[in-house]
């Protein structure tokens, strides 16, 4: 009898949780959502600081994965791209990031405290995604957020299953849903991109090559034979062709995060095209081929053009960024392009690996609309993506197609990077493999003055920056919050 009560009380008191959770007002507002912000990837933060002092860190831990032949390599903090997500949840700020000890995590932003973390197979190495699902009554089920992993410490490519992408509820920390990420003719089954929704349907192309179309929506996942739920998948297209795998072999990987701009969701894809996908038609309606490897994603300018990062892979010509306008085809389509230099670095034959930052989302037309990027050659730049430079042409990837330059603005030897610098109003933040550098833009007298630098810092993720505080996770195992103290 005894027993018998005390059942009872404790169901009373699970059911009244669940009922005043399902009653509980939730305020959730995201400011940072997806990687670089926003569905046009232009988006870092409303606010950068004056100086880099260190506010508050905490260590994210570390994790083991194989990499360039080494089965055990140790990896710390979180690199590539890890940028965080910025959210406020009843006035309260939050950040999401992941990280290399195979960890989801939510934190809080003032003060660094970990509310909770969702463990994976693998290390994190791409941005997640935050989704509400405004049918959805239940809050744990409403405010989700997807992230990728690498495929598993213990998995192979020739399984089955590989579930390294998943759903995660943004206030419990519970898993929702898993994606496996099918076998291909690609080497990886990875997923280092951010997916984007559009009228409740989500895009994203894994990097097995497949671009994928599903319904985010808990309610619609079906539960497996393996006891896990998985979503309901519209469509997967190849995002390869047997060109591609001539040229590339197995190395047809997609790492980049899809653009949404006037229906049209862009891919850059590691085969060598730049796709657009028609949410009216769901269909391919773009097809710009480079035929070299593109990790980075493409933000949208004011004039409703792309910034296509290029690395120098399979082809002869110099990586550096294309500026195209999708509303035109092949050729037609190319603004510009900005080469630079072929210098090898690591693994890495030359050009950029990271995404191009612009400042269209905080500048009026009539203002200078810039462009920052970095290079493995460890050259950072600023141009102008509005004017062209009379004196120059450039030499395409292809090594045969001469192209209209922008302006250079800006150019300063740094230390090569992988990362994407952020681009606010009159300031920028570069982060390198040995340094991060806070710079204050000055175009009227043409100056780019160094405001505060932090050295020795080997960063691959992108920051944020919020109100004057940077937000940054760096291999050195860390996750800080910089700003003027």
């Amino acid at each position: 009898m005894k027993h018998f009560l005390m059942f009872v009380v404790l169901s009373l008191f699970c059911f009244d949780n669940y009922i005043f959770a399902q009653n509980k007002k939730y305020d959730i507002k995201p400011l940072i959502y997806t990687y670089l912000g926003n569905e046009q990837r232009n988006y870092y933060g409303n606010e950068l600081p004056e100086k880099l002092d260190t506010v508050w860190k905490i260590y994210l831990g570390e994790g083991i994965s194989p990499a360039y032949g080494n089965p055990n390599k140790v990896w710390k903090g979180a690199g590539w791209t890890g940028q965080s997500l910025f959210i406020t949840e009843n006035g309260k700020n939050i950040i999401i990031q992941p990280c290399f000890d195979y960890n989801l995590k939510k934190i809080d932003a003032e003060n660094g405290e970990i509310i909770w973390q969702y463990k994976f197979d693998d290390i994190l190495k791409g941005t997640p995604t935050f989704w509400e699902n405004t049918s959805e009554p239940n809050p744990e089920k409403r405010y989700i957020i997807m992230q990728g992993s690498r495929m598993g410490r213990y998995n192979t490519v020739e399984d089955e299953i590989i579930p390294s992408f998943r759903a995660i509820s943004y206030l419990t920390g519970k898993e929702l849903w898993r994606m496996n990420s099918k076998k291909t003719d690609c080497y990886s089954r990875d997923v280092d991109g951010s997916p984007i929704v559009v009228n409740d349907t989500a895009y994203l192309a894994l990097e097995n090559g497949l671009f994928t179309i599903f319904n985010p929506d808990v309610r619609k996942a079906k539960k497996a034979k393996d006891g896990f739920y998985y979503p309901l998948i519209y469509n997967e297209i190849q995002y390869y062709n047997d060109a591609d795998l001539a040229t590339h072999g197995n190395d047809i990987v997609s790492e980049s995060s899809p653009t949404v701009l006037n229906g049209i969701v862009y891919t850059p894809a590691g085969s060598g095209h730049v796709y657009g996908h028609s949410t009216k038609q769901q269909k391919t309606v773009f097809d710009f081929f480079t035929g070299t490897d593109m990790n980075g994603s493409a933000p949208v300018t004011d004039d409703n053009c792309l910034l296509i990062s290029i690395e120098k892979q399979y082809t002869n010509g110099p990586g550096g960024v294309f500026k195209l306008n999708p509303s035109k085809q092949g050729s037609e389509s190319v603004i510009w392009y900005f080469p630079v230099p072929d210098t090898k670095w690591l693994h890495w034959e030359g050009g950029i690996v990271g995404s191009v930052a612009c400042n269209d989302a905080y500048v009026a037309d009539s203002a200078v609309h810039l462009a920052a990027f970095t290079d493995v050659s460890g050259y950072f730049y600023i141009i102008d993506t509005k004017e062209i430079d009379p004196t120059r042409k450039a030499l395409g990837p292809d090594s045969l197609t001469w192209y209209p330059t922008p302006k250079l603005v800006f150019r300063e030897k740094l230390i090569p990077a992988i990362s994407t610098p952020i681009l606010i109003h009159d300031k920028v933040l570069v982060p390198t493999d040995a340094g991060i550098f806070l710079y204050k833009i000055d175009i009227n007298d043409s100056k780019l003055t160094l405001l505060d630098s932090i050295p020795n810092f080997e960063t691959d993720s992108t920051p944020i920056s919020i109100d004057g505080r940077v937000y940054v996770a760096v291999k050195n195992g860390y996750y800080y919050c910089f700003g003027k103290k």
